[in-house]
């Protein structure tokens, strides 16, 4: 299916104008889902109750207040809050052009993509050229739906990403936790880069990574569909919380599983514990698949194992 786009605008630098179309860059549906049911199995609906006297308040009843002091509330009405809110522009205009690596990922906020709308295959690729070349992406300004953002705009391999950056008062900094720094030996050091350069990539690869968490649940549903019984997967083993582990040997230890002979930065799977048997009486569940390391790029490549043939949950 075609993308559809959301938005038209125009990315603005000095006298140039590029009229550009804007796409989500992300998809919503990545989580399973649970509706509330009554116990019939009939759906049940959220409704608004007053604190004051436990009645249900339509929505035609309700006012929208700010509150100013405790319990006190000044109230608008939806004109008044109309009136609020910032106008929505098409126009992103660009203010400066810093070094991409200079901003921090923790100030990302949602991704969207851009591709240049009629008559502006040129400029864009012009932008996205110069951005790539220089090494350094647009930050621009734009009001959209009652709030004015602050946007990246960086130069991605096949074209541009506006992306949505949160305001220095919206992040946490690690400051605020008083973390007490703690020296480390040259010879731990030396062990952890060691571990490192085992285990390095020369990029990353989305593709590498599944979400198991996701896949066993939707298989249980599917076990649940076809009535069998939903076995409880085994708690993953952790240290005792009292339990102290030397560092040393737990960085040897670490270097150790990596086989003779394996691929720099490959890993071997280990082998998966046999399932828990169900029940006398009730239908066999297979054992749910235990989260593990994703593979690397190559074994990304491998062709997915075929799903089951009556597969219902929705995914």
């Amino acid at each position: 299916m075609a993308a559809r786009s959301i938005a038209t605008l125009t990315l603005s630098f000095g006298l140039v104008s590029i009229p550009v179309k804007l796409y989500s860059a992300t998809e919503s549906s990545a989580t399973v889902r649970f509706n509330l049911l009554a116990k019939d199995g009939s759906r049940v609906k959220q409704q608004y109750v007053s604190e004051r006297d436990g009645t249900v308040v339509e929505r035609a009843d309700m006012v929208k207040g700010y509150e100013f002091e405790k319990d006190r509330y000044v109230l608008f009405a939806p004109d008044e809050l109309k009136a609020l809110e910032t106008s929505p522009t098409h126009l992103v205009e660009i203010v400066a052009f810093v070094p991409e690596k200079s901003v921090d990922p923790i100030y990302y906020d949602k991704a969207y993509l851009l591709a240049p709308d009629k008559r502006g295959g040129k400029p864009y690729a012009l932008l996205a050229q110069a951005l790539r070349d220089s090494g350094r992406c647009a930050l621009a300004q734009w009001a959209s739906k009652g709030k004015q953002y602050v946007v990246q705009i960086r130069a991605a391999e096949d074209g541009l990403v506006l992306q949505q950056l949160l305001y220095a008062a919206e992040v946490r900094s690690l400051k605020d936790l008083d973390i007490e720094p703690v020296p480390v030996s040259q010879a731990e050091l030396q062990l952890a880069m060691q571990l490192i350069d085992q285990n390095a990539q020369e990029a990353y690869d989305a593709t590498a990574f599944r979400d198991h968490e996701k896949e066993r649940v939707l298989a249980a549903i599917d076990a649940k569909i076809a009535g069998q019984q939903i076995v409880a997967v085994e708690p993953v083993d952790a240290p005792a919380s009292g339990q102290v582990i030397d560092l040393m040997d737990a960085l040897r230890a670490s270097l150790a599983q990596v086989p003779a002979g394996a691929s720099k930065g490959a890993k071997a799977d280990k082998p998966a514990k046999p399932a828990p048997e169900a029940e006398q009486g009730s239908a066999e569940v297979t054992a749910l698949e235990k989260r593990r390391p994703a593979k690397r790029a190559a074994a990304a490549e491998a062709p997915a194992a075929a799903e089951p043939a009556r597969t219902r949950a929705r995914r």
